[in-house]
């Protein structure tokens, strides 16, 4: 198997305005492009796009906007996490040899249809995700003992470290009490525990071992991959406390990458929702389970941007099909030494956790330098 990195991304703003699939998807490419000149359009062999949008054959339209005739075009859908899905995706074509460069580029739109999954009837008309992040918050709170402040601490966090994202959507800081004082959108789930979605576009190269060297002199290697759906819908959940696919997907990515949880230096977890944060974090192994928070609460305190640098889903946004590619740029950038204010001092090693519709599906990849 082709050892496989990462020869450059390109990232746009996430915003809430209102332009076609076709032009975010173009943006972002456009930035990798221009901002890597050694990497030519000739010697991408695949292009593979990542959205949630109804438009078709994307692939082909951005290959022909970009200028690039691959071999191998196709899109990539599964809600939330079709960004790590195609890094995947990608990555196996590296690997196996069918392919020696492939661009990843991921973009969703303010409106995506992918924010609701029509199919699981199970929910009656409670298909928003916010209903099922209200079932997980109310089932996390009262198996832990945990309150509503404890849980707003996520939110407070990550739009504060989002302050140092210049792309992301948040632009302000909140208190606790801005947070409980928030719009109430269920009995246990406030505005500001919710991450929004939103319109931007992410891209990124992936090359192999021959390939990469010939582009950087500072490649970023993916280690481990670990990928689990328990389901569809959410009510075949094992747990409304727990995330199973998270601990089955962490525990197979960093036994492939023959590294130990506390290797990880700098990690970006999938909190769509202030409960996702805690929970991920139980279950990837950074803490036991019911002590997600005091992590949490410890990062805040002391300043250290270990967890969700960027901001996260909450401060970030969270353009479905974006979201992943755009979380594993964070990572890659943090392990270059290049993610300025957010910089993880001397980062080795660095995760990403993306999951969908109440982690029935999780990726996790590890990557190092």
């Amino acid at each position: 198997m082709k050892k496989v990195g990462i020869a450059g991304y390109g990232i746009t703003p996430f915003t809430k305005e209102n332009k076609k699939i076709e032009s975010i998807l173009f943006e972002s490419t456009k930035s990798l492009l221009e901002n890597n000149p050694k990497i030519s359009k000739n010697s991408i062999d695949a292009v593979l796009v990542s959205t949630n949008n109804n438009s078709k054959y994307l692939s082909p339209i951005l290959s022909e906007m970009m200028g690039i005739q691959p071999k191998i075009a196709h899109s990539v859908e599964n809600l939330c996490n079709s960004g790590t899905n195609s890094i995947v995706s990608a990555f196996s074509y590296v690997a196996s040899g069918l392919a020696d460069m492939v661009l990843v580029s991921g973009a969703e739109r303010y409106d995506s249809p992918g924010q609701i999954l029509e199919w699981d009837n199970s929910r009656g008309e409670f298909k928003h995700p916010i209903f099922w992040a209200s079932i997980f918050t109310s089932s996390y709170k009262r198996q832990f003992a945990v309150s509503d402040e404890q849980l707003a601490l996520v939110s407070v966090k990550n739009h504060a470290q989002a302050q140092n994202n210049p792309n992301a959507i948040s632009k302000k800081t909140y208190s606790i009490q801005d947070v409980i004082n928030s719009k109430i959108i269920t009995g246990d789930l406030k505005l500001l525990d919710c991450s929004r979605s939103c319109t931007g576009s992410a891209s990124i190269i992936l090359a192999s071992d021959e390939m990469i060297k010939q582009i950087t002199d500072q490649p970023i290697w993916i280690s481990g991959i670990g990928q689990k759906t328990t389901s569809a819908g959410f009510t075949k959940n094992e747990s409304f406390n727990s995330m199973e696919s998270t601990k089955i997907a962490s525990h197979t990515a960093l036994q492939m990458a023959n590294k130990k949880i506390q290797d990880v230096d700098v990690a970006e977890i999938h909190d769509a929702f202030s409960v996702c944060e805690p929970m991920a974090l139980e279950a990837i192994g950074f803490s036991k389970n019911g002590e997600g928070l005091n992590l949490v609460k410890e990062l805040y305190d002391k300043k250290d941007y270990k967890i969700n640098p960027r901001g996260g889903l909450i401060g970030s946004g969270h353009p479905l099909g974006a979201t992943g590619i755009a979380q594993t740029i964070e990572i890659t950038q943090q392990l270059e030494s290049n993610a300025k204010n957010r910089q993880i001092e001397n980062a080795k090693v660095g995760l990403v956790h993306n999951m969908s519709a109440a982690a029935t599906s999780s990726t996790v990849l590890v990557l190092e330098k």
